[in-house]
């Protein structure tokens, strides 16, 4: 097949699932291209606000690095912000929309441009309101999407809505690590975004209140974007910004527990990748994180709960070596079970069954 793929382009863990599906579908045999836009800069109204707060204007640099980079299919880059319409892309058998914008070209593109299929991988991130969503929803085009959390969601607000789930894996070449015991000094991680939906202030007060019985919790995290006041990591946070993607594992490793913190997610990469690299997760109970983690490997904790994560903290860093050891075992034993060459699969399966319903109509 012919797949033409519309995405943005960046560091999110979105765009490296995007990007890991479009390398994987090439190497199948399908001929597959990326297409992006630049990033729209902010309306006036925004700039306004800005100023009014003393912040300044909002200067959106295009971005310079891109999950797309290095992949072995071509990604190509439209001059203008969009939308995406025929002119701008080849004839194919698919095309796939990755962003609710994307969604609303892609439904607009006449059909030589291929079957319209609708990957959705999250929900009510900053720029994606519900009110934005929801009618993207109702759009004819197939959908597949990343837990069953979002599929129920997309069902209770459109019963009719032809949505398939596959789920996202983790690539095992790079994220992996050796059996390991517990680090000599308590050590928890997380991944920091600026973003309220991540919960990192929670990870900030959990911590707090785990050092009241845990003093030396050491702290390990990495980001895209350096702390701020506005958006605080622990204090003596050992922080990496913008790690090369082959010592991520490495950051993972070196942690007795990772913090998945999110009060929403579609999924939440960062879980499996930390499992995979041995390593056991404190969860909110968000995104895919109920179907992934379990007392064996990790433990649930309530949204927004900064109690109930210091106490898993507290729990987790203070297992025997024996039982922390078998923890590890069963995160890296849970990602095994399931690849990317099987997520690819079933994702390429949805494809083709996209393109046989829109020749039989």
């Amino acid at each position: 097949m012919k797949i033409t793929i519309l995405s943005p382009s960046n560091l999110s863990g979105g765009v490296r699932v995007v990007g890991l599906y479009a390398e994987k579908l090439a190497t199948f045999g399908h001929d597959v291209e990326i297409v992006s836009v630049p990033r729209r800069q902010p309306k006036l109204r925004k700039q306004i606000r800005s100023l009014i707060r003393g912040k300044g204007l909002i200067v959106r640099e295009p971005s310079v690095r891109s999950h797309f980079d290095g992949l072995k299919v071509p990604h190509r880059r439209l001059p203008h912000v969009g939308p995406i319409t025929d002119r701008d892309l080849p004839d194919a058998d698919v095309v796939v929309a990755t962003w609710w914008e994307t969604a609303v070209w892609a439904a607009a593109l006449s059909p030589s441009k291929g079957a319209k299929v609708y990957f959705m991988q999250d929900y009510g991130v900053p720029g994606q309101s519900m009110e934005k969503l929801v009618p993207t929803w109702r759009l004819p085009m197939k959908m597949i999407t990343i837990s069953q959390w979002l599929v129920d969601l997309v069902r209770d607000h459109v019963r009719t809505a032809d949505v398939a789930l596959v789920q996202n894996s983790v690539d095992m070449t790079l994220f992996q690590a050796p059996a390991r015991g517990k680090q000599p000094v308590p050590t928890v991680g997380l991944m920091y975004r600026q973003a309220a939906s991540k919960g990192v202030d929670t990870v900030v007060a959990a911590v707090k209140i785990a050092r009241r019985t845990v003093p030396d919790l050491r702290v390990l995290a990495f980001g895209s974007r350096q702390p701020t006041i506005d958006w605080p990591i622990p204090e003596e946070t050992d922080y990496h910004l913008l790690p090369a993607d082959e010592d991520l594992p490495g950051l993972y490793a070196a942690c007795d527990a990772w913090i998945f913190s999110s009060r929403h997610e579609g999924f939440g990469l960062p879980i499996l990748e930390a499992m995979a690299c041995r390593t056991p997760v404190i969860a909110t109970m968000a995104g895919a994180a109920p179907e992934l983690v379990t007392p064996a490997t990790g433990a649930l904790v309530p949204v927004a709960d900064p109690a109930a994560m210091a106490a898993a903290i507290v729990r987790i860093v203070s297992l025997e070596e024996s039982s922390w050891r078998a923890m590890s075992e069963a995160a890296s034993e849970r990602c095994r079970s399931y690849s990317w060459d099987d997520a690819a699969r079933a994702f390429e399966a949805e494809l083709i069954r996209a393109v046989a319903d829109t020749t039989t109509h």
